[in-house]
């Protein structure tokens, strides 16, 4: 991956970054300054979306709701007042819609841990799909 200058990253660029990126098993990310491309291009089509699905596997419902909650902070959503933890002790799948502000959460059976974010729009064509898979902590407050 070449890293750019992320205050210089276009709309375009995010995009193409993202579609690079997306359909792999999983994206490792070893260096801050790729976190924080990825981060940057994932944030630019986000706000230029209208809404997202949010899919998150994790091992448990703690570590999903508190990614959920990682990432509705820097996409600037209100969290929810009914995320608690119920008790599962497997991994699980957590789907949360930015537009209705719902979640679903089951268990999984799967092997991959990452989050998927669907990005819609009806102006611009271009910014819908789904990206990632991107790390658990790609948004982790410091």
């Amino acid at each position: 991956m070449s890293v750019q200058n992320s205050q210089n990253l276009s709309l375009d660029s995010a995009l193409k970054l993202l579609k690079t990126l997306s359909c792999t098993d999983s994206l490792t990310v070893t260096t801050a300054g790729d976190r924080q491309q990825i981060a940057q291009a994932l944030l630019l089509v986000v706000n230029a979306s209208e809404y997202q699905n949010i899919g998150i596997c994790a091992d448990s419902v703690e570590q999903a709701l508190t990614t959920l909650r990682d990432y509705l902070t820097t996409f600037e959503y209100p969290l929810p007042s009914d995320l608690t933890p119920v008790p599962m002790q497997t991994p699980v799948y957590l789907k949360f819609n930015t537009r209705k502000l719902t979640y679903y959460l089951d268990t999984y059976t799967g092997d991959y841990r990452g989050v998927l974010v669907s990005c819609q729009s009806s102006e611009n064509e271009n910014l819908n799909g789904t990206y990632g898979h991107f790390p658990l902590d790609l948004f982790a407050s410091v």
